[in-house]
């Protein structure tokens, strides 16, 4: 044989060799096909595997798990309160011969999750009132705020017999028997956003608003009547203590007039002239100054110590 043809075979082995083998990873599972129809068992484990070159082929499907992101929609709750809700899951591959002939692709299978989780959601959710679809329980709230007692009772969040929990556990369990038919398996859906609509966004705000003006008002109102209280009780407190002083100090001035009375009249006592002298220099003092003009008889008893009078 010649050489170029034994050149040419090896060739034509190595590409049969090459077209025939595949490796399936950890992460994926392989169907294969011949002319389009599955042909065997799913491969699962990985490694190097076979097929048939050019009339098989390798097809691959992720083993991990995967992402179902839903699209926000407008959904009305059993009290008639309109929500936008946003919808999200995961979701793995678990029997890829019955994904293949069902769906094809993952392409395929977000359309039909599309489809049968987005009907759960909608009808667990207009199967009961908002509150069930915001918490979980009954427990009391974390967040205080003063005064929301006052209010509480024209805003109830009432009772929690389902739960958040219980309606994304039930969600699964309707979506998931109609989704084993396409070889996929549920593995966790959460509502990841709830929000309300435009509309009732405004009248909320404007309900919390007036609630919370409500409490200001209330807050002011007490304050208002503390600080006219402490106002009165400080008024009221000056007053007895500037009366307290004013009694005391009438008292200390009394005293000390009758003590002086009582010096003034021990010590005039024993010179009543003495005494009338510095009282009648007192009176001129007062009543005469450079400007004054006196007419008075010389026997005025006014002019006497002018005059050197010193009396009988």
């Amino acid at each position: 044989m010649r050489p170029r043809s034994i050149i040419i075979i090896v060739i034509i082995l190595l590409i049969a060799f090459f077209s025939s083998a595949y490796v399936v990873d950890e992460t994926e599972q392989v169907i294969i096909t011949q002319f389009g129809k599955a042909v065997g068992d799913a491969k699962k484990e990985p490694g190097l595997k076979f097929k048939i070159p050019l009339i098989q082929q390798a097809n691959y499907f992720p083993k991990n798990l995967l992402q179902w992101d839903g699209d926000p929609g407008q959904i009305p709750t059993l009290d008639k309160t309109f929500i936008w809700v946003d919808t999200f899951a995961r979701w793995k591959i678990v029997d890829p011969l019955v994904f293949f002939q069902t769906v094809s692709n993952v392409s395929g299978a977000l359309g039909r999750l599309d489809d049968i989780i987005d009907s759960a959601v909608r009808n667990f959710i207009t199967s009961y009132p908002l509150i069930e679809t915001v918490r979980m329980t009954n427990r009391e709230l974390d967040t205080f705020e003063a005064g929301i007692d006052e209010v509480k009772d024209k805003s109830p969040l009432g009772e929690i017999k389902m739960g958040r929990r219980m309606i994304t556990k039930g969600i699964m369990d309707q979506a998931q028997p109609k989704l084993e038919k396409f070889g996929i398996e549920l593995v966790d859906v959460k509502l990841k956003r709830l929000n309300y609509v435009e509309e009732v966004q405004q009248s909320v705000y404007g309900r919390m608003i007036a609630e919370r003006k409500q409490i200001a008002e209330k807050f002011r109102s007490e304050g208002m009547g503390e600080a006219r209280k402490i106002e009165g009780d400080m008024e009221k407190g000056m007053k007895r203590i500037t009366s307290e002083a004013y009694k005391t100090a009438e008292e200390i001035k009394g005293k000390a007039d009758a003590e002086a009375t009582l010096i003034y009249a021990k010590a005039f006592g024993k010179d009543p002239d003495f005494y009338s002298f510095l009282k009648t220099l007192d009176i001129y003092k007062e009543s005469m100054d450079k400007d004054s003009s006196l007419v008075l008889s010389t026997n005025s008893e006014f002019l006497k110590y002018f005059k050197g009078y010193k009396g009988e």
